[in-house]
């Protein structure tokens, strides 16, 4: 049996076209969910691969629905493999491990594509680095101005209770609470 999986990562996404492609393909139940592909524990994919049986296909329209990583989709893969299903991506022609090529070509690739990310995750803390040391600020602007800090900080300090202090600011009590001198 053919059995497809979409996954989207936020509320505001629709696995819609993902549905009607793996339905296309022969998906006969197509188990959908809403979930960060970082996550690796999902119910949907874990309720999938617990009803794989021997010749089973699981079938997703791109790699990057099953998994992020290569160590997580190897996990997800050698799980297909235990009950002697196969595995097979729409839009990756060569992720199909019911090849010895495809099976082939997936870890090989996998591990470029892992390589390539950490690459991306080291250029961008080499480039917020750059910036912080130009004196660049990096996160959230400050909720209250160095005035307002100040005068929080010694309403604090006569007693005040924070909840005033915060609706005064218009800020949550826990902004008031981590003010330090």
């Amino acid at each position: 049996m053919i059995y497809g999986y979409a996954r989207v990562s936020t509320d505001g996404q629709t696995v819609g076209a993902q549905v009607e492609a793996l339905t296309a393909a022969g998906a006969v139940r197509v188990f959908q969910e809403t979930a960060s592909g970082a996550k690796t524990d999902r119910a949907q994919l874990r309720r999938l691969l617990d009803q794989l049986d021997a010749g089973d296909v699981l079938t997703v329209t791109r790699l990057d629905r099953l998994a992020r990583s290569t160590r997580d989709l190897l996990n997800i893969l050698a799980t297909i493999a235990e009950r002697k299903a196969g595995f097979r991506s729409l839009g990756d022609a060569w992720a199909d491990t019911t090849t010895p090529h495809g099976r082939l070509m997936l870890t090989v690739l996998g591990g470029l594509a892992e390589f390539e990310r950490d690459l991306i995750r080291a250029r961008t803390g080499e480039g917020r680095a750059r910036a912080a040391a130009r004196g660049v600020k990096l996160g959230r602007k400050p909720k209250l101005t160095p005035h307002q800090r100040r005068e929080a900080l010694q309403r604090k300090e006569r007693g005040e209770p924070v909840r005033e202090i915060a609706r005064s600011y218009n800020v949550h009590n826990s902004t008031i609470s981590r003010l330090t001198a």
